[in-house]
């Protein structure tokens, strides 16, 4: 199955890298490319890509905003969202998370590492391990004010199973579920993906930023 994607940046040249590098794959194809957020959700609502490479910084509406508006349309919820950051901006990248972006890249990304995480997102799975994706998230959430814009209520676990609460911490913490649990790695998957139907979470991603919302896991301070 062909992987359906569409740019989003204000950057030509960068659109057009992207480009030959993305349709240069057999089993991807580039479907449009938008300059700012507005016609990033306009060109989704008409395309309905796969994965959206989304700038986060972009004139007039943003890659941020952009994100929120897709990832809360359900009518779009086979869309995946993969950030495009030039700097590790914790803020922007914990709200991003928060609004249903799956993953991150740096914008001088390597090809390889380019087209992986694009395949990754396509998959459902989220871009970052879940270390990486809890580092982002632990170094923002240790940052004064920052609680305040990111708790959830606990009582959105109530119904989660025991197991399902396990495998979702350990989710979080970036440990490996299958190992640690002595469960298959297809047991594991199933546990992960029941915790995000009811949690009503977009993917793997979202998930380990309710499990730090609703204080299942606690956040330390970076190194």
């Amino acid at each position: 199955m062909t992987i359906r994607v569409l740019l989003a940046d204000d950057q030509a040249l960068l659109r057009g890298t992207f480009r030959l590098l993305i349709d240069s794959c057999a089993d991807m194809q580039v479907v449009g490319e938008a300059t700012n957020g507005q016609e990033a959700v306009e060109l989704v609502q008409t395309h309905h890509p796969d994965v959206v490479l989304m700038d986060i910084r972009m004139p007039g509406t943003d890659g941020l905003a952009a994100t929120t508006t897709i990832c809360d349309d359900p009518d779009l919820a086979g869309t995946r969202i993969l950030i495009l950051i030039m700097f590790e901006t914790y803020e922007y990248v914990a709200k991003a998370l928060r609004a249903g972006a799956s993953g991150f890249l740096g914008k001088y990304v390597t090809t390889d590492a380019l087209l992986a995480g694009i395949r990754t997102v396509a998959s459902g799975e989220a871009l970052l391990s879940p270390g990486a994706t809890r580092a982002f998230i632990t170094r923002f959430l240790t940052t004064p004010g920052a609680q305040d814009t990111l708790l959830a209520p606990p009582e959105r676990l109530q119904d989660l199973t025991p197991r399902e609460r396990e495998v979702t911490a350990l989710a979080a913490e970036g440990k490996s579920n299958a190992e640690t649990l002595f469960l298959s790695v297809l047991t594991v998957r199933t546990h992960i993906q029941r915790a995000i139907t009811k949690l009503g979470a977009r993917d793997r991603a979202q998930l380990v930023v309710i499990a730090y919302q609703t204080g299942l896991v606690q956040p330390t301070p970076p190194a």
